[in-house]
């Protein structure tokens, strides 16, 4: 079957998954809250082809995809941890324990002519992590992607 072509060139596009699944089963620690996250069998899957993810386009799916190089220092270095319970009877299994939401900021290159530049865009978004019955915790997706309005910082 053909794939629409816009589908196909998506940057989460799911012949991604090959970069998410290296970090299938690492545990990391979160610094602010010491909590161990592990990255589930689940989370490669989510990050490409959630509802989320399949409806951003531009340089937000961009941001998205080139954020999963760096998921290790996303999840260590998220804060501002929200929880909630889990409403959707579809998670009732693996989210029996609700959900967390920690916000993250990335930043990556500028480019000019294909040419990397000085400045950087900085990205904020929430990292979505599942926690099951007995406690575990899941890293889930990374939602909620939006630029900062302020200009590039740069390189000094």
């Amino acid at each position: 079957m053909m794939t629409d072509p816009v589908e196909r060139n998506h940057p989460l596009d799911p012949c991604r998954l090959d970069i998410l699944k290296k970090y299938l089963g690492e545990i990391i620690e979160n610094k602010q809250t010491k909590e161990k996250i592990e990255i589930g069998t689940k989370f490669a899957d989510e990050y490409t082809g959630s509802k989320y993810s399949e409806h951003i386009r531009g340089a937000r799916a961009k941001a998205k995809a080139n954020a999963a190089q760096g998921i290790r220092e996303l999840v260590e270095s998220a804060a501002n941890k929200i929880h909630s319970e889990n409403k959707k009877s579809k998670h009732k299994k693996d989210a029996k324990g609700g959900w967390n939401y920690y916000t993250v900021r990335f930043a990556l290159p500028v480019y000019d002519n294909n040419r990397k530049t000085e400045e950087y865009n900085v990205y904020m978004g929430r990292l979505v992590v599942n926690r099951t019955q007995d406690g575990k915790l899941y890293l889930y997706d990374l939602v909620e992607i939006k630029k900062e309005a302020s200009t590039p910082l740069k390189n000094t």
